[in-house]
């Protein structure tokens, strides 16, 4: 048995670092205790610090927490954030990570090549390229451009373990349905926000002739001949219209897709499918009207389009650090509403006049923020498909309503569990009560306190914990920040433009 070094501050921080990730996982002592085959007595021990660590015990409890507790070396990413401060300058809106994975899975229809124009390099977008690597699709980044060659791809050599990261994956079932005859992908990834099911795919695909079984796991598919259909979704999802908009595209005919998603990423993929000679009416609207093509094979260069939950992200980090910034490039069709509702709450900004990205289509307009003294509002804030409130917007709105004087709830409906992740806001110094897993009640106006926190396994809320911690007086820790990565290039360094005070660091 080999024996992990740890001083008293080490074993200290270790402990409580496992007691976080033990109470988000909903279990009591007894209960951890009894998945690692050990003592309650013992797993006092560990949390409060006075308890050596063998290698074996700390990989023990990263396997029945799923989380990696402690690295040797490098690999676990942190932010050290000192905050409280004033930020100000300039920062221009990324493209869109949920484009950017869509088209990447929209490749593999096309047997030529595929130039996609500034692709934001995250961990997500990391991850589906070195499964589309793995199964033979040829990759060259050429600086924020990524040419790819789909010409010749094999699955039973896909990367496994990259796939299961990702909840990308399920869109290979579209992009394939037309492609293979029979295939298996692995189950999807992603964010842990409670049960995601995949039945609407199932529903959506099997209507053109696409037979998909699920096991422990992979997904089976399997299609003798794929045909032209009228499909009803099961629901307005995006990922599921793009994986059924996808299986459309490449079957000859007119199909209709009813209950579409028009969301940004399904609008990207509709204009990069038509550049593929795709015929599409109703793009923007939730009736999809799709005449495919059998084989798919040409040269096409598309420009993605700016992501409106980036500008959010920055809007929500304006109003909590009560800055003056001005957000570049921030795509309006998509953050109109929010918008309204911030601006009934008080808040001041500047809006620039429209004008068009890079690939024609997507309006972008500047914001000006201003510092503003916010009240709540008498109506619950809640998502619902384009052209509603987004679904990834809504989490913003948590640490803003702690900015406001007054009561505000947050409903949650979508994800099971999403909600529950707002109450980590409550050791920042927030006031948040959690009525159920979907709706909290958010107490302002509070001001944020330090802390030293582990992130979420979701995108969003942690993001949200980094706001708060910038806003917070004094040092914070944010830890094993890959949630983030996930979605944010050099998150850390382009916050430092507006002069924030963060540094990513290594280790535990």
């Amino acid at each position: 048995m080999s024996v992990k070094k740890t001083n008293v501050s080490d074993q200290s921080k270790i402990g409580q670092f496992i007691t976080e990730l033990r109470t988000m996982k909903g279990w009591n002592q007894s209960e951890f205790a009894k998945a690692l085959n050990t003592s309650q007595s013992a797993v006092a021990r560990m949390e409060k610090g006075d308890q050596n660590f063998t290698t074996e015990m700390l990989s023990k409890i990263s396997l029945v927490l799923n989380r990696e507790v402690i690295t040797l070396g490098n690999k676990s990413m942190n932010f050290k954030i000192s905050g409280g401060y004033k930020l100000s300058g300039r920062i221009a809106t990324n493209t869109s990570k949920n484009a950017a994975v869509g088209l990447l899975c929209a490749s593999l229809m096309n047997r030529g090549k595929t130039l996609l124009r500034r692709v934001p390099k995250i961990e997500e977008v990391h991850r589906i390229c070195e499964v589309l690597s793995s199964i033979g699709v040829v990759l060259r980044w050429q600086g924020d451009d990524l040419l790819l060659d789909a010409t010749s791809i094999d699955l039973s050599k896909m990367n496994i373990e990259s796939a299961k990261k990702t909840r990308s994956i399920i869109m290979f079932l579209g992009a394939l349905a037309s492609r293979l005859p029979s295939f298996s992908i692995p189950l999807a990834g992603g964010c842990k926000l409670g049960d995601r099911t995949v039945t609407p795919h199932i529903y959506g695909l099997e209507k053109f002739g696409l037979e998909i079984a699920e096991t422990e796991c992979d997904y089976q598919a399997s299609s003798k001949k794929m045909k032209a259909s009228a499909v009803v979704l099961y629901e307005m999802g995006d990922t599921v219209t793009e994986n059924v908009l996808m299986a459309a595209s490449q079957i000859p005919g007119w199909s209709t897709i009813k209950m579409a998603s028009s969301n940004y990423m399904v609008q990207d993929l509709c204009h990069f499918l038509v550049k593929l000679g795709v015929q599409i009416e109703g793009i923007g609207t939730s009736v999809l009207r799709v005449y495919g093509k059998r084989d798919i094979s040409q040269s096409v260069e598309y420009e993605l389009s700016e992501d409106p939950i980036e500008s959010m992200f920055f809007l929500s980090l304006a109003i909590c650090t009560e800055s003056e910034i001005v957000i570049e490039a921030c795509p309006i069709d998509f953050l109109e509403l929010e918008l309204l509702k911030l601006e009934k709450m008080g808040f001041k900004y500047k809006i620039s006049k429209r004008y068009k990205g890079r690939n024609g289509v997507v309006n972008l307009v500047d914001i000006e923020t201003f510092p503003s003294k916010l009240t709540a509002l008498a109506d619950k804030i809640h998502p619902m498909p384009y052209p509603g409130l987004n679904i990834d917007n809504l989490p913003f709105f948590v640490p803003i309503a702690c900015r406001a004087e007054g009561e505000t709830l947050i409903h949650d409906w979508v994800f099971e569990n999403r909600a529950i992740y707002y109450t980590e806001l409550n050791k920042l110094g927030a006031n948040i009560t959690l009525a159920d897993p979907h709706r909290v009640y958010v107490h302002g106006v509070v001001e944020f306190q330090k802390a030293d926190l582990v992130c979420p396994p979701a995108l969003r809320p942690a993001a949200i914990m980094l706001i708060a911690m910038l806003a917070a007086k004094g040092d914070s820790v944010l830890r094993q920040v890959y949630s983030i990565n996930r979605g944010y290039e050099d998150l850390a360094g382009r916050l430092k433009t507006l002069g924030a005070k963060i540094e990513m660091v290594g280790g535990f």
